[in-house]
């Protein structure tokens, strides 16, 4: 099991589902004893029973299984120490959070360069991928969706397109009130979620 993700399960079996529930947005079943949470515009099933994270829908296998070592983390983190925060609206670059230059090191780089490289001519493309994982158009680059990998934990993927003078880019931003959520290792988790379905 990924480091981190057996102490979480410990942790959600041991918390109140009523105060889970209210704290990160999500619903409790208590006969099958499994939470519901919405996640890129799908429902995820958070089995305390059998300790696994599940969804009826068939999009979600990619977040579930190719992307499990992110989002497993991430969903149960988030669920054990989200807080009943609302959204600032204010957007925020992740090099802007408290040790967040740790986004843009080593091994832990966002690929950003990629999802640049993938779209930078294909806008449509890119429109087409963040609609289809339930993302909201914003006004920001050439095109911008907030995706909500979490229900308190939006992210804001930004492209612009290459042309004749600069290099395609693409930028992510989180709501200023993300911090309050869940620490740093676990943003860095939700970006590489956010960026990696999309590509």
């Amino acid at each position: 099991m990924i480091p981190g993700l057996e102490k979480a399960w410990d942790m959600l079996e041991d918390m109140d589902p009523d105060d889970v529930c209210r704290r990160a947005q999500a619903s409790f079943d208590s006969v099958t004893r499994r939470f519901t949470l919405r996640s890129f515009g799908m429902d995820l099933h958070v089995s305390l029973a059998d300790r696994t994270i599940t969804s009826d829908d068939s999009r979600a296998e990619v977040l579930v299984k190719r992307l499990s070592c992110f989002s497993g983390l991430s969903v149960l983190w988030y669920m054990v120490s989200a807080r009943g925060v609302p959204l600032s609206g204010r957007p925020v670059q992740p090099s802007n959070l408290k040790g967040g230059d740790v986004f843009f090191r080593g091994t832990h780089v966002l690929p950003l360069d990629q999802l640049a490289g993938r779209y930078g001519r294909d806008l449509d493309g890119f429109i087409t991928k963040a609609t289809g994982w339930g993302g909201e158009e914003r006004q920001h680059g050439d095109a911008a969706f907030m995706l909500y990998p979490l229900p308190r934990i939006p992210v804001v993927l930004i492209m612009w397109r290459e042309d004749e003078e600069f290099p395609a880019r693409a930028d992510l931003l989180f709501d200023s009130s993300c911090e309050s959520h869940v620490p740093l290792d676990i943003l860095w988790s939700v970006a590489m979620m956010s960026i990696l379905i999309c590509m």
